[in-house]
Order: structure tokens, then C-alpha cells, then sequence
């Protein structure tokens, strides 16, 4: 089963795992360029969806829930417009997908449901190396981890 792992954002997280058990993962920049609609960042996002699906035919899809705090307007909209085009990307692509909250995730990395970003970088490295080159990647594979757990 190839199950792609997605954590939101501008800077949106990444983790892939193929039916031979190997991985892949890294993060996608999503940040507006000069002359940009609002869109555009979806767009780019949908793109991506479509390039690994038509690479690797994704099997399950699943992607972290909004945390429901922000430090803006402006940001808890992106997020919520990530995940709806995460759900609508799916269902016309006919790929099951489920969400799993935050505390979950940070729980399933470090033992605590309200780990800080550091220990959850910190914790994906001592697992995969310095290949892990941000929080935003770490959480998509400790979510692809715990997914794959979850399948077993």
C-alpha cells in the first residue's frame, strides 16, 4: 500500500511510503510569489498531489488536522484552505483519506501529547538522520509513522 502523509501549510511537510516499504519525504514551499492570486498556492499543492499519484499511485492519503490556534487569520485560512483542497484532491481522485490531530501525532513522536516543535524535530532526526530538514517535514513522517502503525 503506498500511503502519502501531508502536514499543511505554506511550508507543507511531506512523507511517502511505497509497498516495498521504503520512504520518501520533504517539504513543499507554498509561499506566494510576487503577482500571485490567492489560489495559486492550492493550485501548486493540487499539482503536487497529482505528480506523486501519477509516480507512485497513492493508496491512502492522510494529513494533519488544524491545530485551531494561529497566530493569524491569515494563516488559520491557509491551513483550512489546504486541507479542503487535501479532501477535495482525494475524493476526485478516488483516495481514501483520514486526518489525525496534532496531540496524536506529537504523543506518537515523543511520548507527549504536547511536545514542543523542537523535540518533535529533535526525535525524527535521532530516528531518520539529518536528512529531516525541518519541523514541517518531521511531522509528516512521525504522521506517516503512526499511520503505518495504525494499517499493521
Amino acid at each position: 500500500m503506498t500511503i502519502l502523509a501531508v502536514d499543511p501549510g505554506t511550508k507543507t511537510g511531506w512523507a511517502l511510503r511505497l509497498p516495498d516499504g521504503s520512504e520518501l519525504s520533504g517539504t513543499w514551499d507554498f509561499s506566494p510569489r510576487r503577482g500571485d492570486g490567492a489560489g495559486v498556492r492550492y493550485l501548486r499543492l493540487r499539482v503536487r498531489l497529482d505528480e506523486i499519484h501519477r509516480l507512485y499511485s497513492i493508496d491512502h492519503l492522510v494529513y494533519e488536522l488544524p491545530a485551531g490556534h494561529f497566530k493569524s487569520g491569515a494563516a488559520a485560512d491557509v491551513i483550512g484552505g489546504m486541507v479542503g483542497n487535501l479532501q477535495a484532491w482525494a475524493e476526485a481522485a478516488g483516495v481514501p483519506y483520514e486526518a489525525y490531530a496534532p496531540g496524536e501525532i506529537k504523543r506518537h513522536a515523543t511520548g507527549k501529547g504536547n511536545a514542543p516543535k523542537d523535540a518533535i524535530l529533535a526525535a525524527a532526526r535521532n530516528k531518520w538522520g539529518d536528512s529531516i530538514a525541518d519541523d514541517n517535514q518531521a511531522d509528516a513522517c512521525w504522521l506517516l509513522d503512526l499511520a503505518v502503525g495504525a494499517e499493521m
